[in-house]
């Protein structure tokens, strides 16, 4: 039977210094474990909003002593003493202690987004509910809403919610199962260098979620590779859902499962073409035969070899989902025109420490800079995003100032200035039109009040693309990918006020969000609709996160020049000066 860590594995490498990002992950582990076995709320509220000030942070907790950490404002001595414990001992022994005291599912359940540890505390201590299926069918039992707190609308939300992480608790995002998936047969081609090692199905197509990993193995030396595989620490077997041909198990780490193809070198090429397509592409038909049939017959020295021979492109991984091919065999030059990662001059949603960044102003540039971009927008929250530190007219200013001196020591490289506004319940945005009108541009996204119909949230995206300071679309649907569906729009009425207005959408590319939905660029192109792919980054880290918006891109489609930041420096300074004109009505 498939175990795995669920993420609460907490040990690590004994001389690599902890990251800010790995200190707080402790301490919202504690905040959990605490709320989940009734610990006094006064300081579990106290511990919340320390870890809310830390996120803010600038300073490395790691370089810091208990006593600098205990000065730094909503930090009392209590938790400083806790990231000191996580500093020397990589754990915490109450987070250790807490965590043997509680059923693994039972942590899973109350780190599950629409649940929480309060209610899963009930469930746990007055159903005697231990495992996800069991809440699930306590659900459909209707044995929950009669406990206090809780009422038929809590029930019904939390079966949709266990629904939810059923559906998916088996899957990854794509970047977690690239983290594992690509140093693995780097590995492998290095044990094997004369073996045909290929990655293939939803992987090779960067799909944005990932159920398993397939690789395909062309090779006479099956049992030593099977040898190799059951011996590798990384990899956990499953030799009762093995068979003749084909090697099935999971990293341990993340759970992510594996299947390892075995196939005939000379039969290699055939299988790929097959083990590559989504069935929507296999079937289609070339002279009244499937593409899955004429992959069966004949042996092929290269993918390229075999479309060759039907007449088609050779078309990128991507795009073979049975959606758009059509497009790109009437169209052969769009094979050549699709995006590139080198295509892309800089990215236009960023964060600083101004909101809730973890990088300066400075730094974050200089790390865009330092990437080979000509440009950045700087994009922190609204001030309606209180959590999140959200600009006030008065921070506006003194960034604007920043702003400016920072271009003029770092010409030609360009900090454009941005605001992610929220867009409020009725459509506007949360800023006079005067204090809009001192932006470069305005990104607007939806950040509160998630849960609408369709009709509702079409209606207040439909509001703030009426606005004329607004530029840009940010993460249309607010989903976050095996953690919550987006709330439902109307796409093509949002995609066609855009192109009447000229307001880009953006693909956000961190990889839980990848929003845009790549399967409705065919759409916004259709419509003439730029797109921006934007790393929505918090830390300058994240800038490099653009390449997962550049995949679900391509998976759409999306061609360099329908994509606004392939723009250099100068055209798209003199592009969001013109729309800032037409605001003004000059």
């Amino acid at each position: 039977m498939k175990t795995v860590s669920f993420g609460i594995c907490l040990k690590t490498k004994p001389n690599k210094s902890l990251g800010n990002k790995e200190i707080i992950s402790q301490l919202k582990k504690l905040v959990t474990l605490k709320e989940l076995h009734g610990a006094d709320p006064f300081k579990v509220k106290a511990l919340q909003n320390a870890v809310f000030q830390l996120e803010k942070t600038p300073s490395k907790l790691s370089e810091l002593s208990t006593e600098e950490i205990s000065k730094v404002q909503g930090i009392g001595k209590s938790t400083a003493a806790y990231i000191t414990e996580i500093k020397e001992n990589k754990i915490l022994k109450e987070v250790e202690d807490l965590l043997s005291q509680t059923p693994p599912e039972v942590y899973i359940m109350a780190r599950t987004r629409g649940i929480g540890a309060k209610k899963t505390r009930v469930l746990w201590k007055e159903l005697g509910i231990n495992t996800l299926e069991q809440a699930y069918q306590a659900a459909q039992d209707h044995k929950i809403a009669p406990l206090k707190g809780f009422g038929e609308k809590s029930e019904g939300n939390l079966l949709e919610a266990l629904q939810f992480y059923l559906n998916n608790k088996d899957k990854r995002h794509y970047a977690t199962a690239e983290a594992l998936a690509l140093p693995f047969v780097e590995d492998l081609r290095e044990a094997f260098p004369q073996v045909l090692v290929e990655f293939s199905g939803a992987f090779r197509r960067k799909m944005e979620v990932i159920e398993e990993v397939l690789i395909l193995v062309g090779t006479v030396k099956k049992s030593e590779i099977i040898d190799w595989l059951n011996q590798n620490s990384l990899l956990k077997g499953l030799p009762e859902m093995s068979g003749p041909n084909f090697w099935r198990g999971f990293f341990e780490v993340e759970g992510l499962n594996l299947k390892v193809r075995f196939v005939a070198p000379e039969k290699f090429v055939n299988e790929l073409i097959l083990q590559t397509g989504a069935p929507a592409h296999l079937n289609k038909a070339v002279e009244g035969k499937p593409i899955k049939l004429l992959a069966q017959n004949g042996n092929f020295d290269s993918e390229q070899d075999f479309y060759k021979r039907i007449g088609w492109p050779c078309l990128p991984p991507e795009l073979r989902e049975g959606i758009l091919e059509g497009e790109f065999i009437e169209t052969p030059d769009h094979e050549d025109a699709l995006l590139q990662p080198h295509d892309l001059k800089g990215s236009l949603h960023n964060h600083t420490t101004y909101s809730d960044g973890k990088h300066t102003l400075r730094e974050m540039a200089e790390a865009a800079r330092g990437l080979g971009h000509q440009y950045i927008g700087i994009t922190d929250h609204s001030k309606t995003a209180v959590y999140a530190g959200g600009l006030w007219e008065d921070a506006i200013k003194k960034q604007h100032a920043e702003i400016e001196a920072l271009n003029k020591e770092m010409a030609p490289f360009k900090i454009f200035k941005g605001i992610e506004s929220d867009i409020l319940d009725d459509g506007s945005l949360d800023y006079r039109p005067e204090v809009l009108a001192s932006f470069d541009f305005i990104i607007a996204s939806i950040h509160s009040n998630l849960n609408m119909d369709v009709e509702k949230a079409t209606r207040r995206i439909l509001g703030a693309i009426a606005n004329p300071y607004t530029t840009m679309l940010g993460h249309l649907t607010g989903r976050l990918l095996l953690i919550r569906q987006g709330y439902p729009v109307d796409h093509k009425l949002i995609i066609d006020a855009c192109a009447e207005r000229n307001v880009a959408i953006e693909i956000n590319a961190n990889p839980r969000r990848l929003d845009l939905d790549w399967r409705w660029v065919p759409y916004a192109r259709e419509k003439g609709v730029k797109i921006c792919i934007n790393p929505d980054a918090h830390d300058h880290e994240s800038l490099e996160k653009m390449i997962y918006g550049v995949h679900v891109a391509r998976k759409g489609g999306l061609l360099s020049h329908q994509t606004l930041n392939v723009m250099d420096v100068s055209d798209l300074n003199e592009f969001l000066k013109k729309r800032k004109a037409v605001a003004l009505g000059n």
